[in-house]
């Protein structure tokens, strides 16, 4: 059983700064990718960041020079640094990992990859 859970959400005024976080727990082998999601009110889901397993970034033009992503591997755990924010960052941001789980086959072990997804985290920038 693998679990993803974003935290960091809250309310901040138009300029401040905000740190999630996402933590992976559960009988993981790896976690390959980690992406950050945002989906604002009445807007689809969009992609903000990624990192991978050799900590290669990828940050999204919407947000580039004002975010940045990280992680800390041994605590399974991925971060978005959000800085001089905007209303229009106003959205619930979700984390979705890359994850290798051990499978038991009959002859021995696997591995098998899936993609898991957080509940989300709800920031609030205010003008």
């Amino acid at each position: 059983q693998v679990q993803v859970v974003e935290a960091g959400g809250g309310l901040v005024q138009s300029g401040g700064s905000l740190r999630l976080s996402c933590v992976a727990s559960g009988d993981i082998f790896k976690i390959l990718e980690v992406e950050w999601y945002r989906q604002g009110p009445g807007n689809q889901r969009e992609l903000v960041a990624s990192i991978d397993e050799s900590g290669f970034t990828n940050i999204e033009d919407s947000v580039k020079g004002r975010f940045s992503i990280s992680r800390d591997k041994p605590l399974n755990t991925a971060y978005l640094q959000m800085n001089h924010l905007k209303p229009s960052d106003t959205a619930v941001y979700y984390c979705r990992s890359r994850i290798q789980i051990r499978v038991r086959q009959n002859w021995g072990w696997s591995v098998e990859s899936s993609h898991y997804w957080g509940q989300g985290t709800q920031v609030i920038v205010s003008s």
